[in-house]
């Protein structure tokens, strides 16, 4: 496990670089998270997926698939990939605080 230093708090990391602890997580690390992934800004549509992400964490314990994210959070494939470019299932779990997404590499 690794450490990272945001806002003046030390966060664990998992191997994946993903947050230890789900509970750590606020939106204000959200935004500083973002940067980090080279997402200056999280507009209204990005929180529609991390927020889907986090509600559907909550009901089954793990991050949503690219594929269920396209589905169910009300954004197209397309669009997820330009909110969060190379990766969107696996940038926006990191984003949102939760585990890499089973079947992501």
């Amino acid at each position: 496990m690794s450490t990272i230093e945001i806002a003046g708090k030390t966060i664990e990391l998992d191997a994946d670089g993903n947050l230890a602890n789900a509970a750590d997580w606020s939106e204000d690390l959200a935004r500083e998270l973002a940067k980090i992934e080279g997402i200056e800004e999280l507009t209204d549509r990005h929180w529609q997926v991390i927020n889907y992400m986090r509600k559907v964490y909550e009901e089954d314990g793990g991050a949503p698939s690219i594929r269920k994210l396209t589905k169910e959070s009300g954004v197209e494939t397309k669009e997820l990939y330009s909110l969060f470019p190379k990766g969107p299932a696996k940038k926006s779990a990191r984003i949102a605080g939760l585990p890499k997404p089973k079947g992501c590499i």
